[in-house]
């Protein structure tokens, strides 16, 4: 009897694992063949729709089973692992060898002959951090034994001599910077609070560093960390500006006397949108219109430039005005295009005796929340041909001196960052390294409020992955290893900081000619 109903439970369950995906084949047979929106569905239908499962899942398959180390976009393997080793690991070792390709065209740093030993590195080790780090005990294909750990590590400061200092002679307040490195605008709003507040948090700890806001006004998440803030204002206003969306003195003083703001950027552009900035409507909550005094729901675009600010001499009267007004830094963020325009900006700065106390240059293939197809390939110089070109403006009209270039734009990797000191900037602006240290996997939907990992979303169950107590050490790590690497690749080519980088520890290897250029050679070589 037993045997019976056995046999009878087999042939029904057979039966329902064929009969019911055989009726919804059927059913999505006859739904492709009547639809008229897509040609090859109505064609082959059901095998049709493998086409567009495969299109969705190929940014996935790419990266993962397609592409090679170094062949990924933006960001290639070996980037991303870097910056997630980091992070977990605190360590940037690896084996073997390099997989880059030597034999392409490329910038190579300087090594000395006779490099600095590390007890004559003008680096300042102290307070240590407290930290969490993990150690791998075992790792197999399908298992990894691993451990973590609280422990203290070397924070590499700059020595106090070599502290880099925005607005030392125009400004009641300057602000000192003990480290070259900090993390580049982003919003609250493009991001969501869990990831503002883990970014906040890890930067907080490492000291040294600085957080920009973003367009979208300081958010109670950017003060959750007690570090550095730089506060950018954009063409919107937001945070700065009245119920009916004109600019506010009085909320400007406001935002002045907050003391974790040490200094205020005025974003001309973004070298991802050379234009005003973008945020779709389902990212905009109640929390985020209140901060930035826009309407639940819709999206905001800020204007292309300032309301009534069309050229150079009403920009720095702007400038000087919030500088007098603040006490504080004031600087200006730009995407070098056109020579010409750049030189007849720094001419007015030189003339009018108004520099501003940084200028943040962001270059074309710079990072964003949500851009457009058009502006985010093909307007812009990239960083590597923007940042000598803004240097070289500066020292032509004398006033290279009196202002900080602050570079940003793909610059993640020590090594990146090194070339754009040697090209001229004085401090680095990093993004997505920042992202991808709080758990980003570069799935590339940013502007779709559906972030799979709860950084780029404002969405709460979406969020409720990302653990800030956990994302703090890695952002944490992650910037102190790239200054302890930042130190040993100044070590390697005989500096004692790496603040002394130039343009003589830079070579840059063609195909047709090999050189190193101390001067102007490099920069007109590869404009």
């Amino acid at each position: 009897m037993l045997v019976k109903w056995f046999v009878i439970g087999i042939l029904i369950l057979l039966a329902l694992v064929i009969l019911v995906p055989a009726v919804l084949l059927l059913r999505l047979y006859f739904h492709d063949v009547k639809q008229k929106e897509h040609s090859v569905l109505q064609n082959y239908p059901i095998l049709g729709r493998m086409r567009y499962i495969l299109e969705k899942m190929g940014p996935e398959l790419r990266q993962y089973l397609f592409l090679d180390d170094m062949e990924g976009k933006p960001f290639n393997r070996k980037e991303f692992e870097f910056v997630a080793k980091a992070g977990k690991y605190n360590s940037s070792m690896m084996g073997f060898g390099a997989e880059r390709n030597f034999e392409d065209d490329g910038f190579y740093l300087v090594n000395h002959m006779f490099p600095a030993q590390k007890g004559e590195l003008k680096v300042t080790q102290s307070p240590k951090v407290k930290t969490h780090v993990y150690e791998i005990d075992k790792e197999n294909l399908f298992s990894r034994k691993e451990k973590s750990a609280d422990m203290e590590v070397d924070p590499s400061f700059l020595h106090e001599d070599d502290n880099v200092v925005l607005g030392e002679h125009t400004v009641r307040h300057p602000f000192r910077l003990k480290g070259l490195i900090g993390q580049s605008a982003m919003s609250y709003g493009s991001l969501g609070d869990h990831a503002i507040t883990a970014l906040s948090k890890g930067l907080g700890m490492a000291g040294g560093t600085w957080m920009n806001t973003g367009e979208g006004s300081v958010s109670p998440y950017h003060l959750k960390g007690n570090t550095d803030i730089i506060m950018q204002i954009s063409p919107g206003l937001f945070g700065v500006r009245d119920k009916a969306g004109y600019f506010s003195w009085e909320e400007f003083k406001k935002q002045a006397e907050t003391e974790q703001i040490r200094a205020f950027e005025l974003k001309l552009a973004q070298g991802a949108k050379t234009r005003g900035g973008h945020v779709s409507g389902n990212k905009v909550t109640e929390e985020i219109a209140n901060i930035r005094k826009v309407e639940v729901g819709k999206d905001i675009n800020s204007p292309n430039r300032f309301p009534g600010i069309s050229n150079s001499q009403q920009l720095l009267s702007f400038l000087s005005q919030l500088r007098e007004v603040s006490g504080k830094p004031i600087g200006i963020k730009l995407v070098a295009g056109d020579e010409q325009q750049v030189d007849q900006f720094i001419k007015a700065m030189a003339d009018s005796g108004i520099v501003p106390d940084f200028i943040t240059v962001d270059g074309g293939e710079g990072g964003t929340g949500a851009s457009y197809y058009a502006l985010a390939y093909s307007v812009g110089l990239p960083s590597f041909s923007a940042i000598p070109l803004v240097d070289e403006a500066l020292k032509k009209y004398g006033v290279r001196d009196r202002t900080r270039i602050i570079a940003s734009g793909k610059l993640l990797t020590p090594d990146k960052i090194a070339m754009a000191l040697c090209l001229g900037a004085d401090l680095i602006n990093i993004a997505r390294g920042f992202m991808i240290a709080t758990g980003c996997i570069m799935a590339q939907v940013c502007h779709t409020n559906t972030c799979p990992v709860g950084v780029a979303t404002t969405d709460e169950n979406l969020q409720k992955a990302l653990n800030i107590e956990e994302k703090k050490y890695r952002v944490a790590n992650y910037l102190i290893t790239l200054r302890n690497d930042l130190f040993n690749l100044a070590a390697v080519v005989g500096l004692d900081s790496p603040t002394k980088f130039n343009r003589d520890h830079l070579v840059y290897r063609s195909a047709f000619k090999e050189f190193a250029n101390p001067n102007n050679q490099l920069a007109d070589e590869y404009k």
